[in-house]
């Protein structure tokens, strides 16, 4: 049978191509599954803090807080927490950013080392001391952003890293071995083996669409041979 013929090829010779790929999609997918996404992220690694009152009258204006910062013009402003006190957060419309705390004006950022260890020894909770804290100029894949950077080491099991950003003076990422691990899997299964960012390449989409097809011919297959069984069955009932 022609159909059956070609089925078979198809099937044998784009599995035999893709083949590879299907199990590390499968065991990939094992492995992230049971990696305790909160883990991964680093959620229990992280201090939890109290949030204070926010008090407006005791506050900076808007306004005050970018003189000081000396941004006239801004483009966008939050309020947040740095070392449980109020600050303002602030963009102008060159992409410049500022921290400004709320009470008194004082421009925080860009965050020195002291402050930097300050603040990644507040976020931090867990068995581990600091043992390591450096400004990078050279960013790794594994943290996202403009450089520079604060990198703070922890020396615990899961060897805990947190990257401060010294323009809002707050941690920007959490990472650690588990984060890794997730994160080397992840890009075997998106198939990006730079940072894991794209999942819309060529080479994924045409693996996607050949695993497709090794999907169909498969169950054309089981289709086909079914059906030649049951003809067989009923031809031998007729004899």
């Amino acid at each position: 049978m022609p159909i059956l013929k070609w089925t078979v090829r198809i099937h044998k010779w784009v599995a035999l191509v893709i083949g590879v790929q299907v199990m590390l999609w499968i065991l990939d997918g094992f492995v992230m599954s049971v990696l305790p996404i909160e883990r991964v992220r680093g959620e229990h690694r992280v201090a939890e803090v109290q949030l204070p009152v926010l008090m407006p009258e005791g506050m900076l204006s808007l306004q005050q807080a970018a003189e000081a910062a000396g941004m006239p013009d801004l483009v966008a402003a939050e309020t947040g927490l740095v070392q449980g006190e109020t600050v303002w957060r602030l963009t102008d419309l060159d992409g410049n950013r500022a921290t400004v705390r709320a009470q008194d004006g004082e421009v925080l950022s860009p965050a020195d080392e002291t402050l930097a260890r300050m603040v990644a020894e507040a976020d931090y909770t867990g068995p581990g001391a600091l043992t390591r804290i450096e400004l990078i100029e050279e960013l790794p894949t594994e943290v996202g952003g403009e450089p520079p950077v604060w990198r703070a080491v922890f020396d615990d099991r899961d060897n805990t890293t947190l990257y401060i950003d010294p323009d809002t003076v707050e941690v920007r990422s959490r990472r650690s071995t588990t984060w890794r691990v997730f994160d080397f899997f992840w890009k075997l299964h998106v198939m990006d083996y730079d940072d894991g960012e794209d999942f819309n390449h060529p080479l994924l989409v045409t693996a996607a669409g050949a695993g497709l097809i090794v999907a169909f011919s498969g169950l054309t297959l089981l289709f086909l041979r079914m059906r030649r069984l049951i003809i067989a069955k009923r031809n031998a009932r007729r004899a």
